[in-house]
């Protein structure tokens, strides 16, 4: 019973993060892209930013209501639909030909696909199954977005260059997408009463509570009730930057300005899987490091070495890769979204088991942030020729965050709050 116990949480995070890493598979595809689009169709770079602008807001307004319909539907349910959106968006891709057509597959469907699984989700799994090590499966499962992207990208800019061209990448991309619904269908269980035993952590097993009537409901009264507090508007505020710095500019752009130097993309898609290589180690051992010290000081660290390496970057790029741009992307993959688990944790501190829908506003300010960089970033480049006031801008943001990462006051804490912890220290 005990190895039941211990066994079933870390199966359901293991499928958890399949999933995460099957859906970042699309997320790999924009950047590697930019350019076969440019070449086939003559779309600026302003044109497909913009899609992709459509693609970020979306996967971050979706996040706060996917949380609230995965406690109406089941985490399961939403999870399989939200995959066949991926695939579906990326496999009718093939077809399209004007970029109301890029809007609306790549932007509308995969982008309210990507945000009914995104971070919410793995708030969602670390809330319920874990009540000891909520922020090392935090940062595991937040690391499934960067091994989706480390298995992908390369592979996408090496298809991008085959005889089927960016076409052979969206229908690859569409086919992961779809094999993974069966498997969350078949093996994914939504609480752990649903199995008999207590949370990871706990002694007690916890009744499945019924489902919730009216999720919209949910989700908009968890934004009014979390409003009226300081600290949701400047961990929004923050997560925003993070979201501008990290999926708005690198992600979107980082292929296409190495490019401009004379770069070639599949070698500017490896160091980009590079990033996704260390974030894998940066997110895990954050999430680590969020179960033991305060994380208004980490996300402030976080932050505010990101600023000073987004600023140094335009003078790193060059047509080949150099020493220097190997210890930027070593230093800004450690960094990339390490500021998840803190950010996590800093949710269930100030808003307890509304945590993973507040969590799901809080990204949806994340993305807004992503969505803004990925359309003003295409637009710097069309109007400078250059990618660089981007950058610049962007380092300086950074700074700012991590100034409002120390603004977040600690909440007191009350009687309820000692006895949420008594399981843990079982």
């Amino acid at each position: 019973m005990i190895r039941q116990k211990q066994l079933w949480p870390w199966m359901i995070a293991a499928i958890g993060f399949v999933a995460l890493v099957a859906a970042a598979g699309f997320r790999a595809t924009p950047g590697a892209l930019v350019e076969p689009l440019q070449n086939e169709f003559g779309w600026s770079t302003g044109t497909i930013g913009f899609a992709m602008s459509v693609n970020l807001a979306l996967y971050g307004v979706t996040a706060p209501f996917a949380s609230a319909l995965m406690e109406r539907y089941g985490v399961r349910k939403v999870t399989a639909v939200a995959m066949t959106l991926i695939a579906l968006g990326s496999g009718l891709a093939i077809f399209m030909t004007a970029s109301w057509q890029l809007v609306m597959l790549w932007g509308v469907l995969v982008g309210l696909g990507a945000g009914s699984i995104s971070l919410g989700f793995v708030a969602t799994i670390g809330t319920r199954w874990f009540v000891k090590r909520q922020g090392l499966v935090t940062g595991l499962l937040t690391a499934g977005g960067a091994t989706g992207s480390l298995i992908f990208l390369p592979v996408v800019a090496k298809l991008s260059e085959s005889d089927g061209g960016w076409r052979t990448a969206a229908i690859v991309t569409s086919l992961v997408a779809f094999a993974t619904v069966p498997f969350v269908l078949l093996f994914f269980r939504e609480h752990p009463g649903d199995v008999g035993i207590p949370p990871y952590g706990a002694d007690e097993v916890v009744p499945t509570p019924p489902p919730t009537r009216n999720a919209g409901k949910l989700a908009v009264d968890a934004l009014k009730s979390a409003s009226h507090s300081k600290a949701f508007w400047v961990l929004a505020a923050a997560f925003a930057i993070c979201g501008a710095t990290s999926n708005g500019l690198i992600n979107t752009h980082f292929i296409p300005a190495a490019h401009d130097h004379g770069m070639p993309s599949v070698t500017a898609a490896g160091l980009l899987a590079l990033i996704g290589v260390f974030d894998l180690v940066g997110t895990v051992v954050s999430g680590w490091l969020s179960d033991r010290y305060d994380p208004r000081k980490l996300l402030a660290v976080y932050y505010g070495l990101r600023g000073l390496s987004l600023l140094v970057l335009p003078q790193l790029f060059d047509d080949k890769v150099t020493g220097f741009m190997l210890i930027f992307v070593i230093f800004f993959g450690l960094d990339f979204i390490a500021t998840v688990p803190p950010t996590v944790a800093l949710c269930r501190e100030h808003f307890g088991m509304s945590a993973p829908i507040v969590f799901g506003w809080v990204f949806a300010a994340h993305q807004l942030g992503a969505a803004f960089a990925a359309t003003m970033a295409g637009v710097t480049r069309d109007g400078f020729g250059s990618y660089a006031p981007a950058w610049y801008a962007a380092g300086a943001l950074c700074m700012g965050a991590a100034a409002l990462s120390l603004w977040t006051r600690r909440r007191p804490e009350t009687i309820e709050d000692t006895l949420i912890k008594e399981p843990a220290r079982a």
